[in-house]
């Protein structure tokens, strides 16, 4: 016979499952406001992408859609994608030509020269499906661009989230939603579904925060959303505390453990 309180957790650990896979509501100001850096520190990634007038290309995970229109800005068609409503609204208003979907359900009747995404692959655990959408959105020579979260990105952040979840029972079990590869792995993953790497890296990014407590409002609230406020407040309490021995200097203030995979590939 199970025990009420393990029915508890077992109910929580599958909620939390099915919330962090459905968790697709952003809030684009907050988003902005506390997390800008995101775009800013990708604009080698659009270099990378080498745009040439004319291309059509698809902005995987586009956001708000600040990174698509600096792609537009060489002449290229731009569409945009992502699983936010309020993010593809917002974009929609900045002249993106974005719609609702997601990267592991690609429309593949219609067809580009190039795929971009940044920060958003490292959401889907299934990275080789979506690497098989991105593949048949390709038209054959195609090129894909991306950059997201590596192997020990944040691992001082998962950590103390662990920590906390340990500590408070009550709080279900802690499903980590991120899927953070090794350049071996995705290498691997790419050749699999018919690509050729032309580049790819693992780069360590050290990211200043003015406060790390804000980095978990934006991106934990899927992991979290179970709880109460009052779990909620002491959740972040807990974890920004943890994070203090770790993250936190007085000559540097918060800095994020930030790991970044970048890559460019060819489908063959």
């Amino acid at each position: 016979m199970v025990a009420p309180t393990e029915n508890i957790h077992k109910y929580k650990r599958e909620n939390n499952m099915k919330k962090t896979e459905e968790t697709n509501h952003w809030n684009p100001e907050t988003y902005n406001r506390y997390t800008s850096f995101v775009s800013s520190l990708a604009l080698p990634v659009v270099a990378l992408l080498e745009v040439k007038e004319g291309e059509s290309i698809l902005d995987v995970g586009c956001g708000e859609g600040t990174l698509a229109v600096e792609i537009a800005k060489y002449g290229a068609k731009v569409v945009g994608v992502d699983m936010s409503q309020e993010m593809v609204t917002m974009a929609q208003k900045k002249g993106v030509d974005a719609y609702v979907g997601s990267v592991t359900r690609l429309d593949d009747t219609k067809k580009y020269d190039k795929v971009f995404s940044n920060a958003t692959l490292h959401w889907v655990k299934d990275a080789k499906g979506a690497l098989a959408n991105i593949a048949k959105v390709l038209y054959d020579g195609g090129t894909f661009v991306a950059e997201f979260g590596g192997y020990g990105n944040v691992a001082h952040i998962i950590k103390a989230i662990e920590k906390t979840f340990d500590k408070h029972p009550e709080f279900g079990v802690f499903e980590n939603p991120w899927y953070f590869p090794s350049v071996v792995e995705y290498k691997s993953l790419l050749e699999e579904v018919g690509f050729r790497v032309v580049y790819i890296e693992s780069i360590p990014r050290p990211t200043p925060m003015d406060d790390i407590a804000n980095w978990i409002d934006v991106f934990t609230r899927g992991i979290t959303k179970d709880l109460s406020e009052k779990e909620f407040k002491i959740f972040k309490k807990e974890v920004v505390g943890f994070l203090k021995e770790t993250n936190y200097t007085l000559k540097d203030g918060w800095v994020a453990d930030y790991v970044r995979l970048r890559v460019k590939a060819v489908k063959v």
